[in-house]
């Protein structure tokens, strides 16, 4: 279906969630027509916070909103739904577009397989009625479920279509861009060079497909990272529980500008902790590029001051190799909680590929590697 027939379809005038591969059409889509337009558009930190934005436009307009999210953030939205637009508490309208990742009997990656197969029973222990859309879905029988489901707003419900893979179309040439010159990849060279045998841990998506990649070519193995392939926003949490539990050891966090604001709560929790022996890094290109490019708030904000805000000791900025390599070391001469911002440009290689291992060979090998 192409994405303005659904639009059009849909006929709301507030979208907000967090970006999804399987939604692209639509992402690219929003940004095309409403950009970063508050009134009618915001990329939200977490689908969480998107569910609540989308509660404070209902109360002010008595409009029905829309949140679009990938199946992986249905957690984040439990909550929200649960405890506040439940017909139960304020009753509060919305429309979920939900990208189903990890389908059943459709091949995907490890961290989507389950999360794949309770989409729909999740969404049905939601109280949230979905329909699933697909590419032979028709018009008509999107607007025949759209019927039913005005009728559940109008009682305070909510509902949801769930999004199988290539199910939306869009023609559309949207292109993301930042202004940084230093590719992620270089500065994970750099990172891990300066690393050395240190636990390292990295955030979902293409940085530690890139993580993985730079290892296998320096013949080095794999027994030093612990690849976060999903669990988005929760890297340095992890890095956390090890540095307090290994305080010999000086842990490594990789995180993503992304998953960094997704749960920037976290940056707290590690500032009072404030483990001297953990280097924060955030690989910052301002995009939520492992599902497309869509821009993330990390351009607007300054990382750096929030980490000081929060207690980390030392706060680092680099956006070359000579100005990170110089942080590197910095960093570990400092001998106490520091955060590092790499601005990274927008890109991966089109032959990027992915771990080889599966998490459980990835767990047992960091696992004895942190022992020895």
């Amino acid at each position: 279906m192409k994405i303005e027939d659904f639009v059009n379809l849909l006929g709301a005038d507030f979208y907000t969630g967090v970006p999804d591969s399987q939604l692209k059409a639509l992402c690219n889509y929003l940004m095309d027509r409403f950009g970063l337009e508050p009134a009618h558009h915001i990329i939200a930190a977490n689908e969480g916070n998107a569910a609540a934005l989308a509660a404070g436009y209902h109360l002010t307009t008595g409009k029905v909103p829309v949140v679009y999210l990938q199946n992986s953030g249905l957690g984040n939205i439990v909550n929200p739904v649960a405890s506040l637009l439940n017909e139960k508490v304020y009753g509060i309208p919305c429309l979920f577009i939900v990208g189903w990742r990890g389908e059943p009997g459709v091949h995907d990656e490890p961290q989507h397989i389950f999360q794949g197969e309770i989409t729909l029973s999740l969404l049905e222990n939601l109280d949230i009625p979905a329909f699933v859309i697909d590419k032979t879905t028709t018009s008509e029988q999107v607007e025949a479920k759209l019927a039913e489901y005005r009728a559940l707003f109008a009682q305070g419900k909510q509902a949801a279509f769930v999004i199988r893979k290539g199910a939306l179309e869009y023609s559309g040439k949207t292109a993301y861009r930042n202004d940084h010159s230093m590719s992620r990849e270089e500065a994970i060279g750099h990172i891990l060079s300066a690393s050395g045998e240190d636990p390292v841990v990295s955030t979902t998506g293409k940085a530690s497909r890139e993580v993985f990649e730079y290892r296998a070519a320096q013949s080095q193995g794999h027994g030093h990272d612990f690849l976060t392939v999903g669990s988005m926003g929760h890297s340095s949490s992890i890095a956390l529980g090890i540095a307090l539990q290994k305080k010999n050891r000086r842990v490594w966090c990789l995180d993503g500008d992304g998953a960094a604001l997704m749960h920037l709560g976290a940056m707290a929790v590690i500032g009072t902790s404030r483990p001297a022996n953990l280097i924060h890094i955030v690989l910052n290109n301002e995009a939520h590029e492992s599902v497309g490019g869509l821009p993330t708030a990390a351009g607007r904000v300054d990382l750096c001051a929030i980490a000081r805000a929060c207690g980390y000791l030392k706060a680092l900025s680099a956006d070359n190799p000579k100005a990170l390599e110089q942080a590197l070391a910095a960093a570990k001469a400092a001998s106490c909680l520091t955060f590092l911002e790499v601005k990274c440009a927008l890109g991966a290689r089109d032959d990027l590929g992915r771990p080889t291992t599966t998490p459980q060979e990835n767990k047992a090998a960091f696992m004895a590697a942190l022992g020895e």
